[in-house]
């Protein structure tokens, strides 16, 4: 039989139930929002964790004239009696703000007119009702208007409830994905106070004292304080990362995760799937990252042989990792950052109501604002707003690691004269200042200690301090992670003018066993014969080093190979 297609980008629920998509069931939500009820309630979760899905689903169910087979055999199915109450009983608003990226106030304001005139249109059936009387179908009109009024764009979401109210006799509920995206948009291109007013005077409108509003969802990244947006609302509902309801249902679970494994045939890389991908805890539940599970899935249906990449982290520019590990020494400290690398915890006052125009204003809001986005997670249960924080997965860790050598590349690339004595020492095979120089160099920046971190993610974090030191050295060939002999080095320098060539093996040296790790390098070069492509391409002088490292040390074996020139 055929397998279900991944849902490779799929945020449509009746496209997805009706197109052979495989489906992760998260419709029990339906039943846990109705029995927590709330009139206004905020989902708050990290980029692509499921919220667009979750939406469209909730449209499908309420709206009226639905088609009820979509939810065949799903979990709220068997809700019987919630299904006669509220499936396809509802009139219901649907807008996503994700598209209100305009680079100034003018463009991101026009692109708010297109979102309100796309669902005007699609409830433009209103032009025909017999109970709208023509200024209420004159109304609807403006609504579909490019050249909307300040007042009209206002006013739009509450004036469609009113005129949904009236032709169906019901009260209406109102779904808005994505609801700060314009915010974060418009504090990084420096007119957030003009959307603030903008989001707030809709929200104002349609989601404050609206006789004819049944109930409002939004979803979000962050919770904007209600001071900056939520202004007069009456106590929205809030179902933040520390809240116990619907927590399972952003993300998928270990068990859904094992389920969908088992369907493709993939089970055999559960294993490595929850070391990259899962991690997250949200209120109680332990869950994978959605979009992670599904391209990974993916791609081994295509390469059986692929290894695990960042996908989420590749979805966006990771600023909030970037600016934050751009602290380090103003106010986070080296150890924080290392302990966090190697899968330790640090606990940190969490703010959950941050506004985008001082999420970078200290460092206490940033610790919030990597929870709130997924760069961290929580350990275990808090304690309050204490919260004991921890990387998630192996995909986040290489997100910091990978900033960390970025900040240390940058360090280096300022002290040239340190460069040039580290290498001549690395080419005159002294194995004694090598040591001293490579300590030196790493006691500046991160270290990784010794935790439950795969010593694999430790070695190559090393690794790429080396490759950091070594990509300034004009007049070098420096590759890595190549084949060569039986099987691939690290590092291999050829420095052609003097026939030099060098071979690194990297080990992490855990509990500081430094000679043992060097002479498991050493044999490894031989024992593989790496040296065998510069043996190919020239190099008569072949050194090879053994470098093991442990936090902020180092220990730097050599053996030199002189290479007869052919007769």
């Amino acid at each position: 039989m055929e397998k279900k297609k991944m849902p490779i980008g799929i945020e449509d629920f009746a496209k997805l139930r009706t197109n052979n998509f495989y489906y992760v069931d998260k419709s029990g939500m339906i039943k846990e929002l109705l029995s927590n009820w709330g009139e206004v309630n905020l989902f708050t979760r990290p980029r692509r964790f499921g919220k667009s899905m979750n939406m469209s689903m909730l449209k499908y169910f309420f709206e009226i004239g639905t088609d009820k087979s979509l939810f065949d055999g799903l979990a709220i199915s068997v809700e019987t009696e919630l299904c006669e109450k509220y499936m396809g009983q509802y009139p219901v608003i649907s807008v996503s703000l994700k598209g209100i990226e305009g680079a100034n106030y003018n463009v991101a304001r026009s692109m708010a007119v297109d979102v309100i005139n796309e669902e005007a249109r699609r409830l433009s059936f209103l032009l025909e009702s017999p109970r709208l009387i023509p200024s209420e179908k004159e109304l609807l009109s403006r609504l579909m208007d490019k050249e909307m009024e300040d007042g009209s764009l206002v006013s739009s979401l509450r004036n469609l409830t009113e005129l949904l109210a009236k032709h169906y006799g019901k009260k209406v509920i109102v779904l808005i994905d994505e609801y700060d995206v314009p915010l974060a948009k418009a504090n990084e291109c420096g007119y957030y106070h003009e959307m603030i007013r903008l989001i707030r005077g809709i929200f104002h409108q349609a989601l404050k004292t609206n006789s004819n509003l049944e109930f409002a969802v939004l979803t979000g990244c962050l919770r904007v304080s209600k001071e900056s947006i939520f202004t007069g609302l009456n106590n929205p509902k809030m179902y933040t990362l520390l809240e116990t309801e619907c927590d399972e249902q952003f993300g998928f679970t270990d068990a859904e995760v094992q389920k969908m494994l088992a369907y493709y045939d993939l089970s055999e890389y559960y294993e490595l799937t929850k070391e990259w991908y899962d991690g997250y805890k949200i209120g109680r539940a332990n869950v994978y990252n959605p979009w992670d599970v599904i391209n990974w899935c993916n791609q081994l249906l295509t390469n059986p042989n692929k290894v695990p990449k960042s996908y989420w982290a590749n979805s966006s520019g990771n600023e909030e990792v970037q600016k934050f590990i751009q602290k380090m020494g103003d106010g986070v400290t080296k150890t924080q950052i290392e302990r966090l690398i190697s899968g330790d915890t640090v606990q940190k006052r969490i703010e959950e109501q941050l506004t985008y125009d001082t999420m970078y204003s200290s460092v206490e809001n940033m610790w919030s604002l990597l929870y709130a986005t997924g760069y961290l997670t929580q350990s275990e249960t808090p304690v309050g707003n204490l919260v004991r924080l921890t990387i998630p997965n192996t995909e986040v860790r290489s997100i910091f690691r990978d900033y960390v050598l970025q900040l240390f590349e940058k360090n280096i690339a300022q002290d040239g004269e340190t460069v040039a004595a580290f290498c001549e020492a690395l080419k005159d095979g002294n194995a004694v200042e090598v040591e001293r120089m490579f300590t030196a160099l790493m006691k500046n920046t991160v270290s990784v200690r010794d935790t439950a971190v795969r010593k694999e993610f430790k070695e190559s974090f090393y690794h790429g301090l080396l490759l950091g030191v070594l990509g300034f050295k004009d007049g070098w060939s420096v590759d890595s992670n190549r084949e060569s002999g039986a099987g691939y080095y690290d590092i291999a320098i050829e420095i052609e003018e003097e026939e030099i060539g060098i071979i690194i093996e990297v080990k992490y040296a855990r509990n500081a066993q430094f000679e043992k790790e060097c002479e498991k390098a050493l044999r490894q070069i031989r024992d593989n014969d790496y040296t065998a492509e510069l043996k190919e391409d020239g190099m008569r002088t072949l050194l090879k080093y053994g470098i093991a490292c442990y936090k902020s040390q180092c220990k730097v074996a050599v053996e030199r190979e002189v290479c007869m020139a052919e007769q």
